[in-house]
């Protein structure tokens, strides 16, 4: 049921750049990212009031700095510069960051087959992102990459609190505060650069609200308060594996929308590199299956 639930967080996230795109193309940003947290922050505030208490006020806004200010701003800006199914490709690669991540500083070393999967991700990575194959904006390659950075450092602050500050506290003040930042971002932006602003905020049509909705609700309110109350249940690399729908969302709404169409050779690319991320989840639970059903006394020992 957690893989579930993280799958369907997951898809709508992957579903953010199409949207963006389709919906609300031209507007900054910071005016994006402040729009998306600060009102989504303060409905579940509303829903169920609560405030940090001493030194977690701190903790909690260097956490929404990085996991919703940060994260976020460098979220539309790939949404802005990057085709949407090629920014959903690159959130698969979160849990390779994550894996290396927890190697380096939590010394936890990764299984062989992760190992393997990782490595093939990197290949296979190299080969859809070649910029001899495919034209990609730079500036959105490298907001992909420090976002992917984001996410796994984010998840862990994110996990570690929520063990000792209830997880709706940080939910919410997580999106409020990071909001905020990007709210006072935004305002210092569009004092020095006024027209893309003025011309965004003018002539909002009914697109640009569904739009603004589909973000605030679903990408944020919803996939987000699922996000925080799962990394209470699993582990952030086990999150991140089911993050498989982030991709097979960014495919179908960007050709849906967009009407983006790649070559059969990257079609292809793209679907190894969604089954080679389930190599190691798909393996684990079988294994989990196997000790159980053992346990139970379902599967002969000699059958193993």
């Amino acid at each position: 049921m957690n893989i579930l639930l993280a799958m369907i967080a997951a898809f709508f996230w992957g579903t953010t750049y199409a949207v963006t795109q389709y919906t609300l193309e031209g507007w900054p940003p910071l005016l994006l990212g402040a729009i998306r947290a600060l009102p989504a922050g303060l409905i579940l505030l509303a829903i169920k009031p609560n405030l940090p208490k001493g030194f977690d006020w701190v903790v909690l806004l260097r956490l929404g700095a990085l996991n919703i200010a940060l994260f976020f701003g460098l979220l539309f800006i790939m949404a802005q510069t990057l085709p949407s199914a090629i920014s959903a490709m690159g959130m698969v690669y979160v849990p390779v960051f994550a894996m290396f991540f927890h190697w380096v500083v939590h010394k936890k070393k990764p299984s062989k087959l992760q190992l393997i999967s990782g490595a093939l991700l990197i290949i296979l990575a190299w080969q859809l992102f070649d910029p001899q194959k495919l034209n990609l904006n730079v500036v959105g390659l490298i907001a992909m990459i420090t976002a992917i950075g984001c996410i796994v450092i984010g998840s862990n602050l994110t996990q570690s609190l929520s063990n000792r500050i209830h997880w709706w506290t940080v939910l919410s003040w997580q999106l409020i505060l990071g909001g905020g930042l990007l709210a006072i971002l935004a305002g210092l932006q569009a004092s020095a650069y006024p027209e893309q602003y003025m011309s965004s905020l003018s002539n909002i049509s009914l697109r640009n609200i569904t739009g603004l909705f589909w973000l605030l609700s679903l990408n944020t309110a919803l996939a987000y308060a699922l996000y925080v109350w799962l990394l209470r249940r699993m582990t952030v690399v086990e999150f991140t594996f089911a993050g498989v729908t982030n991709p097979i969302a960014g495919i179908l709404s960007g050709l849906v929308l967009m009407g983006e169409s790649f070559s059969f050779h990257q079609y292809s690319l793209m679907a190894a590199i969604i089954l080679t991320s389930l190599l190691s989840p798909l393996f684990t639970h079988y294994q989990n299956w196997k000790l159980t059903k053992e346990g139970d006394g379902l599967i002969p020992l000699q059958a193993k």
